[in-house]
């Protein structure tokens, strides 16, 4: 293979990954992306974005501005992939009591939540759901589908030669001061976005992500005819054709993309609490999220080399996340300028 000069090698096509490519792109900048589908969190998350914590009715750090940035990138990246991506659907938080209502509309009166929670209280009308004290609704929410944004994301990059599905051999990576040597290639910078992947890379792998296996399921339920995504004791979200992608599990010790008995039978049971039609487990996978310590992105160089640098951490906010971090690494890498003290790594020297 003959010798090929680039300005960025981006290791990693998932979320992280596809949003700086964009970023790349856009600035016209040459990139090479390798990445062996070794990480799974991605390609089988239910890519939703929602701004509030359903869990204590708070908002999503920096939501509407993260919503902003990341909803018209989805739009760009519809058009250039021909495919629907971006699937806008409403949130209804299940609630399980009359206490549970009165903090949901305590929580819609302060500011930075007016805009999300509706303050109409929404009856349940559906005969497969049992939900006698109703919903609440969260606005400006949906779903990506990043299993197809990855694939077809691939795809692209393969169709313009940007793209090597193979494992990255950290052991021949040869940064110094002026660039990247890597087998064959030339590179001006790198870009580690490989999730929890990382913990293979010895360049930043002491960086504290824990990284947290979750299950989900795919069911078909006939019956159900749900048109919005239902937060209850599980997110159930609805796929089309009567399928529905359940979950998901929290699991701090197993790290493996293996599929458990376990997790299954704890998923069916919370759904069953909630969803009174028959339905049908079709699928099952898992995954690995990473995520840190404080729930913030890590992102930025490496503590003896700035031609090496680190895009990761995004946890369960990937979708509304990545293309916000990919912008600060971008600007902070071609001009100079700060990384958000939030998401710096250098909050952890």
């Amino acid at each position: 293979m003959k010798d090929l000069e680039v300005d960025y090698i981006v290791v990693g096509c998932g979320l992280a990954g596809i949003a700086f490519c964009e970023i790349l792109e856009q600035h016209h900048h040459s990139f090479v992306v390798f990445d062996n589908a070794s990480q799974q969190s991605s390609r089988v998350a239910a890519g939703l974005y929602n701004p509030v914590v359903l869990k204590r009715f708070t908002p999503v750090w920096k939501a509407k501005e993260l919503l902003q940035m990341a909803l018209p990138k989805y739009d760009i990246l519809e058009a250039k992939l021909d495919s629907k991506l971006n699937y806008k659907l409403p949130v209804y938080r299940k609630f399980s009591s009359v206490e549970e209502q009165n903090n949901w509309f305590s929580a819609s009166d302060k500011p930075v939540l007016t805009e999300f929670l509706s303050t109409t209280l929404i009856k349940n009308t559906n005969p497969s759901l049992n939900a006698s004290f109703g919903f609440g609704e969260v606005q400006h929410t949906g779903r990506i589908d990043t299993t197809s944004l990855v694939s077809l994301y691939a795809n692209y990059l393969k169709e313009k030669h940007q793209y090597l599905d193979e494992a990255f051999d950290y052991s021949v990576l040869k940064p110094s001061e002026s660039g990247i040597d890597y087998k064959h290639i030339k590179a001006k910078y790198i870009v580690f976005a490989e999730g929890f992947g990382i913990m293979r890379n010895p360049f930043f792998n002491q960086l504290p992500l824990n990284g947290t296996k979750g299950e989900m399921l795919t069911i078909h339920a006939p019956d159900l005819k749900m048109n919005f995504i239902l937060k209850a004791a599980v997110f159930v979200v609805p796929l089309g054709q009567d399928m529905y992608w359940v979950g998901s599990t929290y699991e701090w010790e197993d790290k493996t993309h293996t599929i458990t008995f376990e997790a299954r039978e704890t998923l069916v049971e919370k759904v069953k609490k909630v969803i009174t039609c028959d339905f049908e487990v079709v699928h099952q996978v898992a995954g690995i999220r990473p995520t840190t310590i404080d729930r913030r992105p890590l992102v930025g160089p490496h503590a003896n080399n700035n031609r090496m640098f680190v895009l990761n951490g995004l946890g369960t906010r990937g979708v509304m996340m990545s293309h916000y971090v990919a912008e600060q690494l971008y600007k902070h890498i071609e001009s100079q300028l700060p990384l958000d003290d939030e998401i710096t790594i250098e909050r952890f020297s």
